[in-house]
């Protein structure tokens, strides 16, 4: 990252750093709120978009967040040998996009990822993009213990709704990482700029290589 701000600098950019947002502990429970709801209205609006042949069978078609989860269930062992679709019955078991739990939740989540967030630090700092790292490298699946998250700057953008792009940035032991560019609403074309000029710059891609494991 220090690398990639460097080659930024070199191209006539003026790094604010840091610029700083609000930690995403207060809009954690609101974001997955508001996840849930649209995730159910989203699915079931794709799935009953479908010909009624499609997916060809097998399986048999689904049409449904309900008959997803119906076909799930059914077929456990090949389906879900491993983990379960608590996701999936915590969507199916919330109601339609105006109810006042949703709204509220969105409202919250703009309140402290916009208004508070994203947009606060840009106009403190007069910024045309934020910048940072996009997670850290991808990890082993742990049947015991789950994930073993390492982080990242996906959220704030995401919960904001605002244009966010990642790029190439390098890789860690053979592993891939990514760079972020991210900011206010309607910002796409110059983070497309800035994007496309950071790639152009620092041919940072690599081509996957398929390894067995990551390099010591």
């Amino acid at each position: 990252m220090e690398g990639a701000i460097a080659a930024m600098k070199q191209l006539g950019a003026v790094i604010i750093d840091p610029a700083e947002l609000p930690p995403s502990g207060p809009y954690s429970d609101s974001e997955m709120e508001v996840l849930l709801y649209e995730f159910k209205a989203d699915l079931n609006a794709y799935l009953g978009g479908l010909a009624p042949n499609v997916p060809p069978p097998p399986p048999p078609p689904v049409h449904s967040l309900k008959e997803l989860i119906e076909f799930n269930e059914k077929n456990r062992a090949e389906e879900m040998p491993r983990f379960g679709q608590d996701l999936l019955l915590k969507a199916a078991a919330k109601g339609p996009l105006t109810e006042k739990a949703y709204l509220d939740a969105l409202a919250k989540n703009h309140r402290l990822a916009q208004d508070e967030g994203i947009d606060a630090a840009m106009n403190k700092n007069q910024l045309d993009a934020i910048v940072a790292p996009t997670t850290g490298p991808a990890q082993l699946l742990d049947l015991l213990w789950g994930d073993r998250d390492t982080g990242g700057s996906t959220s704030p953008a995401a919960v904001a709704g605002y244009p966010s792009i990642t790029v190439p940035l390098g890789q860690i032991k053979g592993l891939p990482v990514g760079i972020s560019f991210f900011g206010r609403a309607w910002s796409e074309p110059k983070l497309i700029k800035i994007a496309f000029g950071f790639e152009q710059a620092t041919n940072a891609r690599q081509p996957p290589r398929f390894l067995r494991t990551v390099s010591q």
